[in-house]
């Protein structure tokens, strides 16, 4: 097993949910807890916060089982996939300002380190990486965030 930082860490935890609303929320304590568990707890926002938005579109558009995966790439970085098992992969839609939907890819390019959707036979995986290296939200402080430049 890979060390970070002299200890031995699991590099990969996982989890399956159902299809319903109350497995955002579940998502949400799982992501939560594994970083902690792993001493990463400055990734927590931003990875539960992806999380949920990539995990809300599974459960209203694909309503399948959902695996949810987060793996330690390194003692600062993670990579979640949410798959389920829907071959319609996400795309992006033009919304009204005061929206209150269609923000999940616009927040993945703004504060992933990097994401990627993956087609498979048995359905898609959405992929995200965030790490400690860069504070994804120091880029919109003192500024209305979504309409700042990419």
């Amino acid at each position: 097993m890979p060390s970070f930082g002299g200890e031995a860490e699991p590099v990969t935890r996982e989890i399956t949910l159902a299809p319903v609303v109350a497995s955002v929320g579940a998502a949400r304590r799982f992501v939560n807890e594994v970083l902690s568990d792993w001493d990463l707890d400055g990734l927590v926002y931003t990875a539960e916060l992806l999380t949920s938005e990539v995990l809300t579109n599974s459960v209203l558009h694909a309503r399948t089982a959902i695996d949810l995966t987060v793996e330690r790439s390194d003692a600062r970085t993670v990579t979640i996939s949410v798959h389920d098992r829907s071959k319609h992969l996400p795309r992006r839609r033009r919304h009204a300002q005061d929206a209150t939907t269609g923000r999940g890819m616009e927040l993945l390019d703004r504060l992933a380190s990097s994401w990627r959707v993956t087609a498979q036979d048995d359905g898609k995986t959405v992929s995200f990486t965030v790490g400690t290296d860069v504070d994804p939200w120091a880029a919109y402080a003192g500024v209305d965030w979504m309409d700042a430049e990419l």
